[in-house]
């Protein structure tokens, strides 16, 4: 099985078009003097639901059969993609299950909800996770949607580079958020594939900086045990997203936890968009100083979602 193609993530834009946004891309001058070149910045966190996710969630719906498809979905999440699902399952008109930790935030729970998802409960572990998603599997013959490593859902994701390259063909260099590498993966086989030249950068966090030795090693290695406000991609990299890393993407920049706020805040109070810790990552390389030296390029940044709880901002509870 290999991640995806070009003409499947040219398929994928047109299956998806109807049901997600062409999110809009945005510019703000004071960035582009804290990073000294021009950035253009695509707001998946204005995507319905709040993220990129939705993109590759529809099109793995769609792309069910529909004798599939009338059993369901299935997937295991405390976050955006958990969200994506819900919604791409109710508007193919489809049932959606969502495994959830018990101890996921409300905030998370209710938007499941409000997609008319049912939630199952477990404990706040990867082994349950995955042992409850396949109890429903077997109960209901559901088919399970996992949020990364998957080429349906690749191939949605790398709808974002389409669209990017649309809206800004001038780019030399674009910078994604990595957890598990879906999104990054799908960008970087469309932007390779139309734009050789152009330089794909994962920014990640330091304290969940498994791409980057991933990136040297060739193996997929597991989440160091530390925390990360960036909670979205404490995610390891999978099966078909690794070799995509290893083989398309020219580089892992790794972030701390206070550049990470610090970009956090610098959007909200300069550019006014509500941005998740996981997309301020790449925002902090854009601005990092030894980035700044870099040839000016025009370069994207991928503000890859906006769900916040909004009680536990990082800047109300000191960092």
């Amino acid at each position: 099985m290999h991640a995806a193609s070009l003409s499947d993530i040219q398929g994928a834009l047109e299956r998806i078009a109807p049901f997600v946004h062409c999110t809009p891309v945005m510019t703000c001058r004071t960035m582009d003097a804290l990073s000294g070149r021009p950035l253009h910045f695509k707001c998946e966190s204005m995507q319905r639901t709040g993220s990129f996710k939705l993109r590759g969630a529809t099109n793995a719906v769609l792309r069910l059969p529909d004798d599939r498809a009338a059993r369901g979905v299935v997937t295991h999440s405390s976050g955006n993609h958990g969200q994506a699902l819900a919604l791409a399952a109710r508007l193919r008109g489809i049932p959606c299950t969502v495994v959830m930790p018990h101890d996921s935030a409300r905030v998370k729970k209710d938007a499941v909800r409000s997609h008319g998802a049912t939630i199952v409960e477990c404990e706040p572990n990867a082994a349950a996770r995955a042992a409850a998603a396949e109890r429903v599997v077997a109960d209901t013959g559901a088919t399970l949607i996992p949020p990364f490593d998957h080429p349906h859902i690749i191939a949605g994701q790398g709808t974002v580079a389409l669209e990017f390259l649309e809206q800004c063909p001038g780019l030399g260099a674009v910078i994604v958020p990595i957890g598990g590498g879906g999104l990054i993966s799908g960008i970087a086989i469309a932007m390779k594939a139309l734009r050789p030249d152009l330089r794909v950068i994962a920014a990640e966090p330091l304290n969940a900086g498994d791409a980057a030795i991933a990136k040297r090693t060739g193996r997929i290695e597991p989440v160091p045990p530390t925390r990360t406000i960036a909670d979205g991609l404490r995610t390891p990299l999978g099966e078909l997203t690794l070799p995509v890393v290893r083989d398309l993407v020219d580089e892992v920049i790794t972030v701390t936890e206070d550049e990470i706020i610090a970009a956090m805040r610098l959007v909200w109070e300069r550019m006014k968009i509500v941005i998740e810790p996981s997309s301020a990552v790449g925002v902090a390389v854009a601005v990092q100083e030894s980035f700044r030296a870099r040839e000016p390029v025009p370069t994207g940044v991928v503000l890859c979602g906006g769900n916040v709880d909004l009680d536990g901002l990082p800047w109300m509870r000191g960092g």
